[in-house]
């Protein structure tokens, strides 16, 4: 992970002397607790192929460095996207004013690795622009050719490669290449005069050659045309109180944002989280184990290094239903005594780090979903989740289902429409009756956002069983 492995620094590719900018860097911290100086170099392309033309095809390019200075809990910080000597030497004069006469103690620098999680594959490189529209035209007429109730086909392909290094106190300077490729189809499909769509996508840190093999993009065509002819016979859901069975992978985005960001640790250092101050409780019911995970190979929300420079690990949450950590960045570990975890992130060299989640998961049991589904008389099974809202400080969420059926006497009926699952995060774990053995992580396209900050993530869950949930709907 040296600067020099595979190509030029950025600093130098900038005019920058190196060790000129340790020397800013060192004069803004004498003093302070922490910082670095975060470099970024990054390039992104978007496609989106609708209605049989190409609609929009997008490059952007940018720059720039940002400079922190941590004493105690305040943090100063400065950024450009000029990266020159002048601009890191003003940025280190008003990010150092932070300090105003504090002296703390130097926080220990991250551990170094040379361990990678993912190639320096270039997705803007290959395949070329045309081929790239030829393949949404290819898209698009599968999908058309697939079932005569197709009336709409939207293909997408984003890409992003980007390049950082972290200048740290210490002196070390760390290089991280972040390839990044999704590809999405949605599917509209008519009968009758009713129109449903679906949709279906995957991606991770890689090239698009890994991710647009003929085999993986119709995976996503059929899943897309599967969950559309579904809703095409979808009835109005009925709300209540019932049993729910949730399916395998992407719902684990329920995980995510129902107790996930409660267990960020800039949410329990300040106590505004529903678990500030619950170590060693229980939080869920047995058999429910959390982690966080940023390590997992070519994963979409893997980090080699996180934006501190903390090579990323594998994190328990919660053990057999009692909470044992959070997750951290520099700044909340140190205040709280404790270690980072390789959770620091940032959207951009404009933002500051933050603790954050990146691959998310609950770990299998030992029941199957066919088990789950018999023993329950009454109840929702949810396949598929859409978008879902949560309050941090009581855990409080929202979630809208986008394919579910009913349950009725052990066994899944009819689809239905407009269902959403409400509770909050806490009581929901507790609620968990059984875990499957089917563990698996969505395929790669989740986003998170946090106080104005998105950045990619994973999720992953096996199916579960949980009673006893509000389900809003339509009362029938």
């Amino acid at each position: 992970m040296n600067a020099h492995a595979s190509a030029p620094s950025i600093l130098a590719s900038s005019g920058v002397d190196a060790d000129r900018a340790r020397g800013l860097l060192g004069e803004a911290l004498a003093g302070a607790d922490d910082g670095e100086l975060f470099v970024e170099r990054s390039e992104s392309e978007a496609f989106l192929y609708d209605d049989g033309r190409l609609k929009s095809a997008s490059y952007d390019a940018t720059e720039g460095f940002g400079l922190r200075v941590v004493a105690g809990e305040t943090a100063g910080y400065a950024h450009s996207s000029e990266i020159s000597e002048g601009a890191i030497a003003r940025a280190a004069q008003s990010a150092a004013l932070a300090k105003r006469g504090y002296q703390g103690v130097a926080a220990e620098p991250p551990r170094a690795t040379n361990e990678k999680l993912y190639g320096e594959d270039n997705p803007l490189a290959s395949p070329d622009f045309s081929d790239k529209v030829a393949l949404m035209q290819e898209i698009d007429a599968w999908a058309r050719a697939r079932d005569p109730r197709v009336v709409q086909v939207m293909a997408s392909l984003a890409g992003e490669r980007r390049t950082v290094e972290i200048l740290r106190a210490d002196g070390r300077l760390i290089r991280d290449v972040r390839p990044l490729c999704r590809i999405n189809v949605q599917v509209t499909v008519e009968r009758e005069g009713r129109r449903e769509s679906g949709s279906s996508g995957a991606g991770g840190r890689a090239g698009f050659e890994t991710w647009i093999t003929p085999d993986r993009w119709q995976e996503q065509v059929d899943e897309a045309l599967r969950q559309a002819l579904v809703n095409l016979d979808a009835v109005p859901c009925p709300a209540g109180e019932m049993d729910v069975v949730l399916g395998p992978g992407w719902n684990g985005v329920l995980l995510h944002e129902a107790v996930g960001h409660g267990l960020e640790g800039d949410f329990n250092r300040k106590g505004t989280s529903a678990f500030s101050g619950r170590i060693g409780e229980r939080v869920a019911a047995p058999g429910v184990t959390v982690f966080d995970d940023g390590s997992i190979a070519g994963r979409r929300g893997s980090l080699t290094v996180d934006d501190e420079g903390t090579p990323t690990e594998r994190t328990i949450l919660i053990e057999d239903g009692v909470l044992v950590g959070y997750m951290h960045d520099r700044m909340s570990a140190r205040l709280m005594g404790l270690k980072a975890t390789g959770n620091g992130r940032r959207q951009s060299y404009a933002h500051l780090p933050m603790p954050r989640m990146t691959n998310t998961g609950m770990l299998a049991g030992d029941s199957t979903r066919e088990e789950m589904i018999a023993s329950t008389k009454r109840g929702l099974y949810c396949a598929n989740f859409g978008g879902g809202q949560v309050d941090i400080t009581n855990g409080k969420f929202v979630f809208q289902c986008t394919e579910a059926y009913l349950i009725e006497d052990g066994k899944v009926t009819t689809p239905v429409k407009g269902a959403t699952l409400i509770g909050d995060g806490p009581s929901a774990l507790t609620r968990v009756t059984m875990i499957g053995n089917d563990f698996d992580f969505d395929p790669g396209i989740g986003m998170c956002g946090k106080s104005g900050q998105s950045v990619p993530v994973g999720v992953g869950q096996p199916s579960l069983k949980l009673t006893g949930l509000t389900v809003g709907g339509t009362s029938l």
